[in-house]
């Protein structure tokens, strides 16, 4: 800001001799010396407010863009839950209607089993019935019945072999 050299320095010192005399010189000069370190204090210490709040707003935006990122990331992980739950949703009541169906068609697979056969007819034997020349004996795959649980839905169907006479 100022540039002073040594000599310009001198000048000044040998004027403030004449001036001020030198008896009341070395107060003077001990006052300048501590007002010149207070002036110096004040302006470090302005310095040092400026850069707290330079790095404060600094992190204020860094707060507020790593919240933003934690929004939209939430709103993504959101929208990927609430898919995946329409998804399970849709394949559960694909379920249950598959498994209503095939529950209907093994009651009406049993009532025509249990039903009396017409005079003059000889009773129907089921595929899975055993017996000399059934299903099973043939090496046929067993047929897959419906257990007591699964009536309420919480259960897959259970394989069920007939015995071999």
């Amino acid at each position: 800001m100022f540039d002073v050299g040594f000599s310009e320095l001198m000048v000044i010192a040998v004027v403030a001799l004449i001036v001020i005399g030198p008896e009341r010189l070395p107060r003077v000069a001990r006052t300048l010396g501590h007002l010149f370190g207070r002036l110096q204090r004040y302006v470090n210490d302005v310095k040092a407010d400026i850069n707290r709040e330079i790095e404060l707003d600094e992190l204020r935006k860094f707060r507020s863009t790593v919240e933003d990122a934690a929004r939209g990331f939430e709103g993504t992980v959101n929208t990927t839950v609430s898919s995946v739950e329409s998804e399970v949703a849709k394949t559960e009541s694909e379920l249950n209607a598959t498994l209503s169906s095939v529950g209907a068609e093994v009651a009406k697979t049993e009532t025509e089993r249990d039903a009396p056969a017409p005079l003059g007819e000889p009773p129907q034997t089921s595929p899975g019935a055993a017996g000399p020349g059934s299903a099973t004996e043939r090496g046929a795959t067993p047929q897959l019945e419906l257990g007591p649980e699964s009536k309420s839905g919480s259960a897959a169907p259970q394989q069920q072999q007939n015995p071999a006479p």
